[in-house]
């Protein structure tokens, strides 16, 4: 388990120079999950996940991995628990004067593992990120997807128990950056190998995660299941990244024609059990109530069926009240939602 208890980064130390980084961080995340950490650019990700193995020492704060501080440890000790982290880097990392069995290598090298050990332990790595057939190339000859797989089997030549992933797939196409989300899907449930991600793309949040935090101005501003974040984001920062994966922003010309419609406008979501039924034809048919369907879609979270609809209800105000307190009852979230908000 990593937990980050009340972390502070400050760079300066002259006050009128000093730079919060990060201001308070908390967030636990447990074993074997996959935990992302989503903000834009200057926000803090890159110093939160350097804290976590020190590469950058907070100012104040606890950094706990499986109950031990690291802050608390001897340089001797810390070494040794860095081992058990893993890192993959965005720019991939290698040396590109060394093979890719040596890249993989290099960690088991620095530790003075036997040679027949190290051998075993790339190949067996090597063929599990699907490059047994490249190992005697160099970076150069590789693509960039095949580059972050080659990074990914050297993070865990040392079998760690964490593995942080600092915008491993941010210089990739889409093709290729799904590719690499499930390696690490399959890292995580072949090796249990607790994941922590950086990114500023919800996509790779929406695909992967478990649990995600958004970070603002160094301040953890909202935390949650994927799910949660997605159907019932809080602040308006959570709500901007979930609109670059939901598409549900409504259109102009939409909006014009809501604002002139009759009844209520209501905002609709469902999830998991509430996508099997036919949730808005039921509605109608045990209510006197007129429903129309103004902006919407249906997607995939966590592997399940997540839909997002914006509906006009027109009735007697009881039967809407009614018609409302169903879709409720049927598993949906439901919302009244004003012409400032469409």
């Amino acid at each position: 388990m990593l937990l980050l208890d009340d972390v502070y980064k400050v760079y300066g130390k002259k006050k009128e120079k000093k730079v919060e980084a990060l201001k308070g961080i908390t967030l636990s995340v447990e074993k074997g999950e996959i935990f992302g950490v989503v903000g834009f650019s200057g926000a803090g990700k890159s110093t939160l996940i350097r804290c976590v193995n020190l590469l950058e020492r907070p100012t104040s704060g606890r950094v706990l991995i499986n109950g031990v501080d690291l802050l608390t440890l001897s340089p001797k000790k810390l070494c040794e628990q860095r081992k058990k982290i893993g890192m993959i880097f965005q720019q991939y990392n290698l040396l590109h004067s060394k093979t890719i069995a040596q890249n993989v290598a290099m960690p088991l090298v620095l530790e003075g593992k036997p040679k027949a050990y190290i051998k075993e332990k790339v190949t067996e790595l090597l063929s599990f990120v699907g490059l047994e057939d490249r190992m005697n190339h160099y970076p150069e000859q590789l693509s960039g997807g095949q580059k972050q797989r080659v990074g990914i089997a050297r993070a865990l030549a040392t079998d760690p128990d964490i593995l942080l992933c600092d915008e491993a797939t941010s210089a990739l196409d889409p093709t290729t950056t799904q590719s690499v989300l499930d390696l690490l899907r399959k890292v995580r449930d072949e090796f249990q190998v607790t994941i922590l991600m950086i990114t500023h793309e919800m996509n790779v949040i929406k695909d992967i995660c478990d649990k995600v935090a958004v970070i603002e101005g160094g301040k953890i501003v909202e935390q949650g299941s994927v799910m949660e974040v997605f159907t019932e984001p809080k602040t308006e920062i959570a709500r901007s990244f979930v609109r670059t994966v939901l598409n549900d922003e409504t259109p102009k010309g939409i909006k014009d024609w809501m604002k002139a419609s009759n009844g209520k406008t209501y905002r609709v979501i469902f999830k998991g059990n509430a996508t099997n039924i036919p949730l808005l034809s039921d509605t109608a048919k045990k209510f006197s109530v007129d429903l129309n369907v103004f902006h919407g879609m249906v997607t995939e979270l966590q592997g399940q069926p997540f839909g997002n609809l914006l509906i006009n209800i027109q009735g007697d105000s009881n039967e809407i009240e009614q018609a409302v307190e169903f879709m409720k009852s049927q598993e949906a979230i439901v919302k009244e939602v004003t012409p400032n908000e469409f």
